[in-house]
């Protein structure tokens, strides 16, 4: 046996049947231009049928992708966000960068409904684009994951020491160790873990609004009202880099590409799908819920920061990456409530961890995904009798090790050079989706066929997603605007905001050159084949409706 175990009953056809060697499953070879409609090769593979367990229910997609959107940009970044472009600036900022997050979804919801693939957006351009292009986006979402794991274990050892000086070493070797042992056992189990950190996260979201609120309606013996009075003074917009309306259009536009990061995270809630329970449903389902309950979280929270806390406010600068720096904590401190700063990071802790929990399911999956139609070596699409890619979570723990340079000032230095490369990924990502979904559209349409005959789809994302895609490619090429102003050249601003470019190119471009890749023909995408699985899915059925009581649950009902 090359390390995959007799299965269980096939969730097809209920009979038992057993994989005796990854050889077995050797996918079609990537130099092939494209694939002919009606190929024998299904779109989901047998390989991701038979070795993966559908553990994920509904309620775990929906909370995996509140639990990577709402994190440590929010409970510590937003005072930032204030101090840059104001409370009007920031809001309108949150705002416009929600709109596109929303575009997004829908893209990838509709594609993934259609193709509900281990690796999503990366497998979607494989079918949808160029087999190049997949690599290329493949192993760079794979380079981040791999590296933002010890990043945000490092996050996690800076946090836990506002409490303690314990040495570092120690908390680093207990997270490694927690955070193997959930990714390494049954799938299900990682969706109950998220579902519990989205609820804590979204308990203390709703917990400091409305306390918020309170404190500004001056409902805290001894301190006055302030409603809306940092709006008025020093102003609703903040002066940043230039002066007069320049200067506040560009505090507008550093608090977008400031908030884009922050709500990172919300296009790996696909990324399992062949892991979860009726993907063709439930995907599309979590996409369009999803980014309207972020985003509302998101705006509620700009909104109160906003009135809280002015823009002028020196503490909002503090970089100590602990609670010390979270807006809430500053306006609690102000009003004499003096737990809320360990209650913030302790969440702030689960939200880092939480991290890098998603950062090892995107990146392995990912990594498995690759392995499939032969990016990768082959020895990754090993799994366990559970149904767990182990090599590509061996692979992540080895990459974990790098978070012990947090015990060196100067190794953490080095360290963060690398975290610099991939900090455009997100971006890249998105543009990755929005494409893919355009390639969709076109090929319908190239085909015949209405896009009515899609399992889900939206009347309105053949515009979004166009707005989408133009959107952050400016965001992508602005993101490192500040650099390029007089007096503030950084070398390692640049490089954070810009590399991760030209090494998606040459990866793109290499690829193309050794395999001799083209783009798909429109023609030749195979849509029918694609569409005739999913009326013919017997998983592909529709979400019955809860009780009545269900309507009130408003996170994932």
């Amino acid at each position: 046996m090359d390390g995959v175990s007799d299965r269980e009953n096939s969730p097809k056809t209920g009979s038992r049947y057993i994989v005796h060697d990854v050889e077995d499953f050797r996918p079609a070879p990537s130099t092939a231009p494209s694939r002919a409609i009606g190929s024998d090769d299904p779109i989901v593979s047998q390989h991701e049928r038979q070795s993966l367990v559908r553990g994920l229910s509904q309620r775990h997609v929906q909370m995996i992708a509140i639990a990577g959107a709402i994190g440590t940009g929010l409970f510590l970044g937003l005072g930032g966000s204030i101090a840059t472009g104001g409370p009007l600036g920031a809001l309108l900022g949150y705002l416009f960068v929600g709109l596109v997050v929303c575009a997004v979804q829908f893209a990838l919801g509709e594609v993934s409904a259609l193709l509900p693939v281990t690796g999503s957006f990366v497998r979607h351009a494989e079918i949808l684009v160029d087999p190049a292009l997949a690599f290329a986006i493949g192993w760079n979402v794979v380079y981040g994951c791999f590296i933002s794991v010890p990043s945000e274990i490092s996050a996690s050892v800076v946090l836990i020491q506002y409490w303690t000086d314990i040495n570092a070493a120690v908390w680093v070797t207990l997270l490694i160790v927690v955070s193997v042992v959930v990714a390494i056992s049954f799938i299900r189990v990682y969706g109950e873990v998220e579902f519990v950190f989205a609820i804590l996260k979204i308990l203390l979201v709703i917990f400091v609004v409305i306390l918020g609120l309170v404190i500004d309606l001056g409902g805290v013996p001894g301190v006055p009202r302030l409603g809306f009075h940092y709006w008025k003074d020093p102003g609703p917009f903040v002066e940043y880099i230039a002066r007069g309306s320049w200067g506040r259009f560009l505090g507008f536009w550093a608090v977008m590409t400031n908030a884009v990061y922050s709500f990172a995270g919300v296009e790996s809630l696909a990324m399992a799908a062949a892991e979860t329970q009726n993907p063709r449903q439930n995907i599309p389902k979590a996409c369009k819920r999803v980014f309207a309950r972020v985003t509302i979280f998101y705006l509620a929270a700009v909104l109160v920061v906003g009135m809280l806390v002015s823009s002028k406010d020196d503490r909002l600068s503090d970089d100590s990456g602990t609670a010390a720096q979270s807006p809430f904590v500053i306006a609690a401190g102000d009003a004499g409530i003096k737990a809320i700063p360990s209650v913030v990071n302790a969440v702030c802790l689960t939200s880092a961890w939480s991290a890098s929990n998603q950062s090892i399911l995107a990146g392995t999956r990912t990594l498995y995904g690759l392995a499939v139609k032969g990016h990768a070596p082959k020895v990754f699409l090993r799994t366990t009798p559970w149904g767990i890619p182990y090599m590509c979570v061996l692979l992540q723990v080895s990459f974990s090790m790098l978070a012990y340079m947090c015990v060196s000032n100067s190794a953490l230095t080095v360290f963060y050079w690398f975290v610099d490369l991939t900090a455009a990924g997100t971006l890249i990502s998105w543009i990755t989706v929005t494409l893919n979904h355009i390639r969709l559209l076109q090929a319908l349409k190239q085909q015949g066929i209405s896009a009515d005959a899609l399992p889900w789809h939206n009347r309105i994302t053949k515009y979004s997603s166009w707005f989408a895609l133009v959107s952050c490619i400016i965001f992508l090429l602005t993101g490192g605007f500040t650099v390029f102003t007089t007096g503030r050249w950084d070398p390692a601003s640049f490089v954070s905001s810009y590399l991760d470019i030209p090494l998606v190119l040459f990866t793109y471009g290499g690829y193309k050159l050794i395999r001799g890749t083209n783009i798909i023909p429109l023609e030749t995408v195979p849509l029918r084949q694609a569409i005739e699985e999913a009326d013919n899915d017997p998983d592909n059925v529709p979400i019955a409706k809860g009780s009545r009581w269900s309507r009130f649950n408003i996170l994932w009902g």
